[in-house]
């Protein structure tokens, strides 16, 4: 499996453009493979932050994640883009920031260069904020909403 410590990506990224994607991931679906698969064309490697259990539910509805961390990153970790995953225990991704400085933050299209959360924190160490994959047509809540509507009917 891809999964590192976080403490220990410095070492194997040495030299390499670092493209850095995060997110949840919970109930992979196309969006998701899109916004990876984008983001990888950008640099030599792509890392993927993966928000734990406990950070997934400081910023999901009641109830999420769906699938554990373990099983999201070895999903995400099995997509050909990926190169290396880390799970991270925070609200926002800004320690995996501060350890990796990527040479570019990729985000999906719910934002623009200019709402990316963790921008300016990007920009002041001289990387780039990149936003990457399809029109959001797709989220995991829509999935599960379907999923209920389905049950329900």
């Amino acid at each position: 499996m891809k999964l590192r410590r976080l403490e220990d990506l410095p070492a194997l990224l040495n030299g390499k453009k670092v493209v850095l994607a995060n997110g949840c991931f919970d109930i992979l679906h196309v969006g998701h493979l899109r916004y990876l698969r984008d983001a990888r064309a950008l640099g030599d490697v792509l890392v993927v932050a993966i928000n734990s259990d406990r950070s997934t539910r400081l910023i999901k509805d009641e109830g999420r994640p769906i699938l554990g961390e373990n099983e999201r990153a070895l999903l995400v970790s099995a997509l050909r883009p990926v190169d290396y995953v880390v799970l991270f225990d925070e609200p926002d991704v800004s320690r995996v920031l501060n350890v990796l400085r990527p040479a570019i933050h990729a985000k999906g299209t719910d934002y623009t260069e200019q709402t990316v959360p963790e921008r300016a924190k990007v920009l002041a160490y001289g990387g780039e904020v990149r936003i990457t994959g399809d029109p959001k047509n797709h989220s995991t809540r829509d999935i599960i909403e379907t999923i209920l509507e389905k049950a329900r009917a």
